[in-house]
């Protein structure tokens, strides 16, 4: 599969979907399975049992001799995607990735479809994606964290936003507004922590750090614009970083439109490597793609995988 709006569209699809998660829906998931059996020769569903299993049968079922799906459709939030991805590493050219959304933020989804309804993406995956049709093949950059070995598709943030993540696990609101509430209530009681951010081999902060976001996907938690100037497929990854010159309170009002890269304190730069730390010895408060990263020591490194990932998207990104 090339990057190109002439490949030929998808014949078989695998549909994972987490019945666990807090925002799963069986409707959904019956109708996103009727559309794809609807256009394709084989549509099957799997749903996830454990954390890990999505990765797991993702994997097995690239690995079938005969009947290998050329479709994956995620039903639900960041993390679900997080577990597909892993699942289909390895398997550019053979497997493409298309998200339903379905979970808190689902910034996964808004990275490549922007905030078309979900039908409209998925009709143009399956009956609209070859010669001069509305969706494409993509390949996309990943980012390894060299201390997990994971992929990164999304993106990666230190500080307020992974401490938001915490605080969005227990809130009664669903969608975008649990976690713009958990964003707006764990930075008012937030202090930056002592970090450094080196790009390349050069260091572009040292000081009190509210966040470091590396990426991937502009938008975290669905509407919050923090890294405003990436693209999915250059080869590098971006990252912004907001000092201690910015109050956490101030952060989700100046993220919402991309107001913070004005800010003498805010940071933005890209390479293909990038080290996160904390530099008193602590453990990094780190999530990526929804995922909170409790193993981490003191410092998250980032390598870019360009192309790593082949997934649908629009023709026309507008």
């Amino acid at each position: 599969m090339a990057d190109s709006s002439d490949a030929a569209g998808p014949t078989r699809a695998l549909v994972i979907a987490n019945p666990a998660s807090g925002s799963h829906s069986p409707e959904l998931v019956r109708d996103v399975v009727e559309l794809c059996a609807a256009h394709l020769s084989r549509a099957e569903l799997h749903l996830t049992t454990a954390r890990g299993d999505a990765t797991a049968f993702v994997r097995r079922a690239l690995e079938r001799p005969e009947g290998a799906p050329d479709l994956v459709v995620t039903i639900g939030g960041d993390g679900t995607v997080r577990e597909v991805v892993q699942g289909l590493d390895g398997a550019a050219g053979r497997a493409a990735l298309q998200v339903v959304p379905g979970g808190t933020g689902n910034s996964g989804y808004k990275m490549l479809w922007g905030d078309r309804p979900w039908t409209e993406s998925l009709k143009a995956v399956l009956a609209d994606s070859g010669p001069g049709g509305s969706a494409r093949l993509r390949r996309l950059d990943l980012a390894r964290l060299a201390e997990t070995g994971n992929r990164v598709y999304l993106g990666a943030c230190s500080g307020v936003i992974a401490d938001a993540l915490i605080s969005a696990k227990d809130s009664p609101l669903r969608g975008r507004e649990r976690y713009a509430k958990a964003f707006a209530d764990s930075a008012k009681a937030y202090v930056p922590y002592p970090g450094r951010v080196v790009v390349d081999e050069r260091v572009v902060h040292e000081g009190p750090t509210v966040l470091a976001n590396v990426g991937g996907g502009r938008y975290r938690g669905g509407r919050f614009l923090v890294l405003p100037d990436s693209l999915l497929d250059d080869g590098l990854l971006d990252v912004c970083v907001i000092g201690g010159g910015v109050a956490a309170t101030e952060v989700p009002g100046l993220t919402l439109d991309a107001a913070h890269m004005a800010h003498p304190a805010t940071v933005y730069a890209r390479g293909r490597s990038i080290t996160v730390e904390r530099t008193d010895g602590e453990r990094l408060p780190l999530e990526h793609d929804g995922e909170y990263q409790y193993a981490i020591g003191a410092s998250a490194t980032f390598d870019v995988l360009p192309g790593a990932l082949t997934a649908w998207a629009p023709t026309d990104p507008a």
